[in-house]
């Protein structure tokens, strides 16, 4: 009897003591909607082994992410874009990539769903600048011959959120089209003024709103092609920087990033965008956690840093992304990626 109160006692006071050690520690991740599902997928077989961290996670757009873990309300900013030159000028913050992903060109022609047109930056750019207004334009005509085009309104849909999504999508616009395409690239960028044109906030809305609207056009992260595919909606072959069209498959944006990965620098801040090669999907991006390497505790810091350990290595899993639709990154990259970990302090 006595063997089991000093027993009882003494669990106790280790939860009573000990209690800080005891409590798990809070982190917060937020940003990308494109990185969201892997993230949520992530998060919840971590936790099922580590009992000492609560991750929240939120999907609020890459602007948003990078802002929040600059301004330290959130540990990890989820992001599609790498920080500009400017931002890193008063900032020491971490961009470090966690996996690769891709973006599809979706669009709600009835009758032609289930075919993948062609379309090309110079293409892109005239619809979003208001220059091509109807799918019959001969501009669309003159790279998807045989296809019978309606004579159907665009309707040109962006984010209106800041988003790397848009990041992405104007640097392939920039890359291709060249003058053709004014607005520059950017997380927001000033759209050109386009009367049917409409704006939605994250990858869940875009696809709503192209589900919604006939003869919609929009750019849609690629984990999201289960909710495109449910939705009805086609997605286009993108002409690369070879000049073929090719579809967002594992083979095309693996091919991409091979092209690039090797110019990836120590900070690994670049853009995978129009990559070279005859078989390259031209969208693709390393998908960023954003991070302030001096954290606001040793046990913020430590729980941090384990976990983006364990997304770099388990993490990589193709149970994960193949998903998602995401590829692992190379090993030179992951390699890459832990050395920026390890500054996490």
């Amino acid at each position: 009897m006595r063997k089991t109160a000093a027993l009882a006692l003494a669990a106790l006071l280790i939860a009573s003591v000990g209690g800080r050690a005891l409590a798990a520690t809070n982190l917060l991740e937020t940003g990308s909607t494109l990185l969201y599902p892997l993230m949520n997928l992530w998060v919840a077989d971590y936790q099922r082994s580590h009992k000492d961290v609560q991750i929240t996670t939120q999907g609020t757009g890459s602007g948003t992410g990078i802002s929040q873990a600059m301004s330290g309300v959130a540990q990890i900013g989820a992001s599609d874009a790498y920080m500009a030159d400017a931002q890193m000028k008063s900032t020491h913050m971490l961009n470090i990539p966690l996996a690769i992903s891709a973006q599809q060109i979706n669009y709600n022609i009835p009758g032609l769903n289930n075919r993948h047109l062609n379309l090309s930056g110079p293409v892109l750019a005239g619809i979003y600048t208001g220059k091509i207004q109807y799918w019959d334009d001969n501009a669309i005509k003159s790279i998807n011959r045989g296809v019978k085009l309606p004579h159907l309104a665009i309707v040109p849909i962006h984010r209106s959120d800041g988003s790397g999504d848009t990041f992405i999508f104007s640097q392939y616009l920039t890359k291709s089209a060249g003058s053709q395409w004014p607005a520059g690239f950017g997380t927001t960028i000033s759209w050109p003024s386009v009367s049917s044109a409409t704006g939605a906030n994250g990858n869940p809305g875009m696809v709503q709103e192209c589900q919604n609207a006939r003869g919609c056009i929009a750019y849609i992260g690629v984990s999201f092609l289960n909710q495109t595919n449910k939705a009805g909606l086609g997605y286009a072959a993108l002409k690369n920087k070879a000049g073929r069209f090719v579809l967002p498959t594992a083979s095309t944006i693996g091919s991409a990033a091979a092209a690039l990965d090797r110019q990836t620098p120590t900070d690994e801040r670049i853009s995978l965008v129009f990559a070279p090669g005859a078989n390259s999907y031209p969208i693709i991006n390393y998908e960023y956690a954003i991070v302030n390497p001096h954290q606001q505790s040793k046990e913020k810091a430590d729980q941090l840093k384990k976990f983006l350990k364990w997304a770099l290595s388990d993490g990589q899993n193709s149970k994960y992304l193949n998903a998602v639709h995401f590829l692992p990154l190379p090993a030179a990259i992951r390699s890459k990626s832990e050395v920026q970990v390890n500054k996490i302090q």
